[in-house]
């Protein structure tokens, strides 16, 4: 997949079959359009390409500070990849961009620059200024530019019932279970591990403090998760709780932090990456140590039931 941060960077050869959209979480109605837009490009001999914009255009135009999506920007790019697209234009997204009508948005960047041949989008897409764009006003165009369009039914994405913000809701709810499905694989979390107070040591479950987490990245509600973590090629099961340690500390400081099953080595400074898997509770004060230690040993235990 080859990928371009600037529409200006793409040279088309008129063959382009194009979707466009913020496809946050590409999940499995993004999937759905993907597919066909891949499919579409194959039958004709041309290339799939996705148009797609950074920052979020809410953060643009709504001043959305506290705005949080699935996926960073890498993690799109890695999942996209994994489809199989032959290009991803990230086109930064402005104001000046937003007030392009849609009529001056089809013309000047999807006929012009990116050499649009055939559009593959979905049923309720919209384009241009003030969201003006549509599939009819797409169809009215078509003959003008010679391209066609295809879109995809209300009755396929139907089918899967799913939207980004239900995704979000879904993790914001720590029901990883039903994001996962929607997404069709883990929701990930990537960043870097940090030293702590190292207090878990104390009670037999070392764990790895995670920073350096993207501002808009959301996260999962607070509690204690069944995770996988990688790190260097390799994979290893834990225990992940995300929260504000009632017990231990009274800074009401949120972390991260994840206890990794038979694991041996030094990851202070290191990335990881971590794939939710299931939530095991809430989080909660317990009234001593040997409470939640006991605790502790009773989720692990939870966790090693569930590998295969």
């Amino acid at each position: 997949m080859k990928i371009y941060h600037h529409i200006n960077e793409f040279e088309h050869q008129n063959k382009s079959v194009i979707t466009t959209g913020t496809f946050d979480g590409v999940h499995i109605g993004h999937q759905k359009i993907l597919e066909k837009l891949i499919e579409t490009a194959k039958i004709h001999q041309g290339e799939s390409v996705l148009l797609t914009f950074h920052p979020h255009p809410r953060l643009v135009l709504q001043n959305d500070r506290d705005l949080k999506l699935i996926q960073t920007m890498d993690e799109k790019i890695a999942a996209l990849e994994k489809i199989g697209l032959d290009h991803l234009i990230i086109h930064p997204f402005t104001k000046a961009f937003s007030q392009l009508s849609s009529s001056d948005f089809i013309h000047s960047v999807l006929i012009e620059q990116l050499g649009a041949k055939r559009l593959v989008i979905g049923y309720d897409h919209q384009f241009g200024k003030n969201r003006e764009g549509s599939f009819a006003h797409l169809k009215k165009y078509a003959s003008n530019y010679q391209f066609e369009v295809e879109e995809i039914s209300a009755k396929d994405l139907n089918e899967v019932t799913v939207s980004s913000t239900k995704i979000r809701n879904a993790i914001l709810a720590g029901e990883i279970k039903q994001a996962n499905e929607y997404l069709t694989r883990s929701y990930e979390l990537h960043g870097k591990v940090a030293h702590g107070a190292k207090i878990g040591r104390t009670l037999g479950v070392p764990t790895a403090n995670i920073s350096e987490i993207d501002r808009h990245k959301i996260l999962p509600k607070e509690g204690a998760y069944f995770v996988k973590v990688l790190h260097e090629n390799k994979s290893y099961f834990g225990m992940l709780n995300i929260g504000f340690k009632p017990t231990l500390d009274q800074s009401q400081k949120q972390s991260i932090e994840v206890h990794i099953f038979d694991f041996q080595g030094d990851l202070y400074d290191q990335s990881i990456e971590v794939l939710f898997l299931e939530r095991i509770r809430d989080e909660k004060k317990f009234p001593t140590l040997e409470a939640l230690k006991k605790q502790l040993s009773l989720d692990k235990a939870w966790c090693l039931e569930r590998i295969d």
